[in-house]
């Protein structure tokens, strides 16, 4: 194959900004992963909350798009979504799934792969509320993932939905809509070099404690 796109493929950027070593990281890669997305967040890079979800089908087709984390605990990393779109229907089908956050402006990157759970009702209703009416009422709106015939049709079922709950913030959480948390066995830590020479640090589950190794650019 020869390469049509020359300009395209001369993109290319060095990375100096930093290093990481097996001897600096964490113990706990839940604890490293925080110390990583304060500093994205201290760093102002844009949106450091935003990753690709990448799932795969009970058909053993793979998918990705962006999602946003909302919370970091102990057992894992939790985000919400349409429990009947694309990534919740193959999420049901397999729950296995990878986490991909790339922060350009530190040269980093974090690779997670885990095991998919539900997070509580509760929780699930405590985050619903605090999101914006806006939000809410998108999410009753909307059949995220199946075909519509136009965008009027999402149009007007918002309208409706603004006519029913004008000046009333009670809206309930859809049943279909709420949170699940990626139990993590696995992480990778990229930090870039020079060279494409990067640093690429590993944490793999085993039984119940982390091995930390170092693999190859």
């Amino acid at each position: 194959m020869s390469i049509q796109h020359k300009d395209i493929a001369a993109i290319r950027q060095d990375y100096v900004l930093g290093s990481l070593s097996e001897s600096d990281v964490d113990r706990d890669p839940v604890h490293q992963f925080k110390k990583w997305f304060d500093a994205a967040i201290h760093s102002e890079v844009n949106e450091p909350n935003a990753m690709v979800l990448s799932t795969v089908s009970s058909h053993h087709l793979p998918s990705s798009r962006v999602v946003l984390l909302k919370d970091i605990v102990a057992e894992g990393l939790v985000f919400f979504t349409n429990y009947e779109s694309r990534k919740g229907e193959d999420m049901k089908a397999n729950p296995h799934a990878a986490l991909l956050f790339f922060w350009p402006e530190l040269q980093r990157q974090v690779r997670i792969e885990g095991v998919i759970d539900f997070v509580s009702e509760a929780d699930s209703d405590e985050y619903f509320q605090s999101r914006p009416k806006g939000s809410r009422i998108g999410a009753l709106a909307s059949p995220q993932s199946h075909e519509i015939p136009d965008r009027s049709f999402l149009e007007n079922r918002v309208e409706q939905l603004e006519h029913q709950y004008t000046g009333s913030d009670a809206i309930p959480r859809p049943s279909h809509w709420g949170g699940y948390l990626l139990k993590p066995i696995y992480f990778e830590f990229w930090q870039g070099r020079a060279s494409r020479l990067h640093d690429r640090i590993v944490y793999k589950k085993v039984s119940d404690s982390w091995k930390i190794t170092r693999i190859a650019p």
